[in-house]
């Protein structure tokens, strides 16, 4: 974990056991509500650990030398980002984000490479048959 709850990973992938939040958040047997985190929430966590969204070798070293940090929010919309590229009939897309670009292997569920917005502004996508702007 870095400053701000940002993370730095090679691989995506950490199931999430709903108990566990429930109890974690206050809840009671008798309880009917679980405070804290939405359904919609832990459904996304949830989701997002099933799919796993790997890094390659050279995408995590392009996250690291530019500074690119994703929380698990962040993690979450690329996800589902890559679901919808999925539903599309896309192999290989690029997702845009505030901070960055990744390009995605769909098929693989892996980020092949990554991009800060300087970076971005000077160069070419190729390779690539769809985009997805999160």
């Amino acid at each position: 974990m870095t400053a701000g709850g940002a993370l730095k990973i090679n691989n995506y992938q950490r199931p999430v056991n709903l108990l566990e939040i429930s109890q974690r958040n206050g809840a009671d047997k008798n309880s009917q509500k679980v405070s804290g985190d939405s359904f919609q929430e832990m459904f996304s966590r949830e989701m997002a650990g099933e799919r796993s969204i790997s890094f390659s070798k050279h995408a995590s070293e392009r996250l690291y030398s530019r500074g690119i940090e994703l929380d698990d929010d962040k993690l979450n919309k690329i996800a589902d980002a890559v679901e919808k590229a999925e539903g599309k009939g896309s192999r290989e897309t690029l997702i845009l984000t505030d901070e960055a670009a990744l390009v995605v292997s769909v098929k693989n569920r892996t980020v092949i490479t990554a991009f800060d917005r300087d970076n971005l502004r000077e160069g070419v996508i190729t390779a690539i048959d769809s985009a997805v702007i999160i």
